[in-house]
């Protein structure tokens, strides 16, 4: 103990020469940053190695003009624009001795090739930005300029959102951007968007099979096929895959739920399929026999978008409104076997727990977690000795799905009166999930976050390396917004530029800004006009972090594409505005997503897709 002291006060005494000066070295860059060249839409890391006595601090400069938040020994920039062209980054290192100014590295940034949308929401965060968008400007989307251009009818309704893969080289046919919609009637098209032609149309209906009647629920109405928004793997099968799950029922009234992967190039069948959706998980809940749950077609809908990670498909099944017996779902396939590779049941050994969002996908990172919220069922309030549901029940939860082996819940958030939202089906799982990049405080602490919100109006805000689990209060929480979305959220929220967006039940659509980690309240901007049920579910287009514009759809007798300066929320155009309903496509459809991809805004309504862009 006295030899460790002794050591302790030498140590004490060095650092304290050092801090006045007595043998301190004023810093000297060693490694300079270096030139980088990257695509528009992606970032790129500037880095120095510096040394001479601590402690050192830096600071980050675009051209003269320093970078808020930039004190590290490296920075990473947001996603890149044409405009960032020729850049120049530089550092100066300072400490008690000096200061030395890095050389400047330039950026150079070419322009992105044709855009991808090819998963619920453009990427598995769910963020719903497309940052390659060089068409599309503030200064162009104008109802004298822009305006509805071509409408593509289908057989049934469009409930999941249009997607778009381009270049898809499709055998003796030419090569052609490639919208794919689903509809349902159980029925997926491939159309080329800059010629309106079809690429091809597949049914996923087996002989003698027709699409589901409604199940009693209006929800989805008159008939159910496709509802989810598919999920396209470029890197599948000859030509990329396009994995499908369709509802249909046969003469003697049996029904069917069935995974279909589907050739991108020309829509036949791959891998074997379809395959039929069953599932059993050890659980005495709702539809058990006693020993395990059951998993009844009839009873479930597949509703949230697909989620393809790490080379398996995750489905997550929602219910026919509330119609008892159900419980909450998730089954993953192999995407080139389309073995089911596992299992997982969210109320077992109770009932309800329903995964829905609107529509809205299951969220992942790079690291294999999943993040989603489900609705309103049975949890088991007494935890074990880790925090979890003894009885593993995760009624109206935000989840953190491992999928490393085992399909297991890795961590969890549940609101302190969860008892009073699941009585009443005031649940969380109304919205969708989306995980934001990276974010530091001021001291430069890395934070993972994720946001997500229901029914009760609230921003729950989870930092996803420790969730919070469930306790008497909320402070176990990173971060809640109290009564920040009124209405409730039926949707799901985007992400642009250091702010989300959120379009809550009858209210404006909000941006809420990001500093130091934490999301601001108030909204730092709101759209002039509010949107009726179902809210709204925001997308961006931008060029890098610039001309940034957010799309929404108001669903009304008579739908309205709207769009806004992301900045601002200033309105700059909507489809009303043209003189003889030029722009006007008809009635809404709920949970309408935009889709933007290569000068053109994509939009599902009840009897298909209806196609925006710059006029002739």
């Amino acid at each position: 103990m006295q030899m460790q002291s002794v050591t302790n006060l030498w140590v004490v005494f060095a650092i304290i020469l050092i801090m006045a000066g007595c043998g301190g070295v004023a810093p000297r860059i060693t490694v300079q940053p270096s030139n980088q060249t990257v695509t528009a839409g992606q970032t790129v890391t500037f880095s120095v190695e510096a040394e001479g006595s601590v402690p050192l601090g830096f600071q980050w400069q675009k051209g003269q003009t320093p970078i808020p938040g930039a004190t590290a020994s490296s920075y990473t920039t947001p996603p890149a624009s044409t405009f960032d062209n020729g850049s120049k980054y530089s550092v100066v290192v300072a400490n008690q001795m000096g200061k030395a100014n890095s050389t400047a590295a330039t950026l150079t940034v070419s322009p992105p090739g044709p855009t991808d949308v090819l998963t619920y929401h453009n990427d598995i965060a769910r963020t719903g930005q497309n940052s390659t968008e060089l068409t599309l400007t503030p200064g162009n989307v104008n109802a004298a300029k822009f305006g509805q251009v071509s409408y593509y009818g289908m057989d049934g309704r469009v409930d999941a959102e249009p997607l778009y893969a381009s270049a898809v080289a499709v055998p003796n046919n030419g090569t052609h951007n490639a919208l794919i919609v689903a509809t349902e009637h159980d029925s997926v098209f491939a159309l080329d968007p800059d010629s309106g032609t079809k690429i091809w149309q597949v049914t996923l209906l087996k002989s003698g099979e027709t699409p589901s009647d409604n199940r009693l629920c209006a929800a989805v109405d008159p008939e159910i096929g496709v509802t989810s928004t598919p999920v396209i793997d470029r890197t599948q099968g000859p030509n990329g895959a396009v994995y499908v799950v369709a509802m249909s029922k046969d003469a003697s009234g049996n029904y069917y739920q069935r995974l279909h992967a589907l050739d991108l190039a020309l829509g036949t069948e791959l891998f074997g399929g379809p395959v039929d959706i069953r599932a059993t998980y050890p659980g005495t809940g709702d539809n058990s026999d006693g020993t395990n749950v059951v998993f009844d077609p009839a009873q479930y809908m597949e509703r949230a978008g697909l989620l393809s990670l790490n080379g398996v498909i995750y489905t997550g099944w929602a219910s026919h409104c509330d119609n008892r017996p159900y419980t909450g779902w998730i089954i993953a396939y192999s995407e080139n076997t389309l073995a089911q590779t596992g299992v997982f049941n969210l109320t077992p050994n109770g009932s309800d727990g329903a995964i829905w969002m609107s529509g809205a996908g299951m969220a992942a990172d790079n690291s294999g977690y999943i993040y989603f919220g489900d609705a309103n069922g049975d949890f088991d309030s007494a935890l074990d000795s880790n925090g979890f549901p003894a009885n593993g029940d995760y009624g109206n939860a935000f989840i953190k799905l491992s999928t490393s082996g085992t399909l297991a819940v890795a961590d969890y958030f549940v609101m302190d009166n969860e008892a009073a939202e699941n009585s009443t089906d005031w649940d969380f799982g109304s919205g969708g999930t989306m995980l934001l990049p990276d974010l530091s405080d001021i001291s430069g602490r890395i934070f993972h976050l994720a946001v997500g919100a229901g029914k009760d109006s609230n921003l729950y805000v989870v930092n996803r390396d420790q969730m919070g689990k469930f306790s008497g209060s909320n402070s176990n929480i990173y971060q809640e917004l109290k009564r920040a979305l009124p209405g409730g959220v039926y949707a799901a929220p985007a992400y642009f530029n250091s702010t989300i967006y959120y379009g809550s039940v009858g209210s404006p659509i909000q941006a809420f800004a990001i500093a130091n980690a934490k999301i601001s309240s108030p909204a730092i901007a709101q759209t002039g006009n509010s949107f009726a049920y179902p809210g709204a579910t925001p997308s961006i287009s931008a060029n890098g972090t610039v001309n940034g514009i957010v799309w929404a759809v108001e669903n009304a007798t008579l739908a309205v594409l709207h769009a806004y300066n992301a900045a601002s929320l200033n309105e700059i155009y909507n489809s009303n505005q043209a003189s003889n309903g030029r722009d006007q496509f008809g009635p809404g459809n709920k949970f309408m997503v935009p889709t933007i991809a290569n000068g053109k805004v994509f939009v599902g309504t009840p009897s298909g897709v209806a196609v925006f862009g710059l006029l002739p």
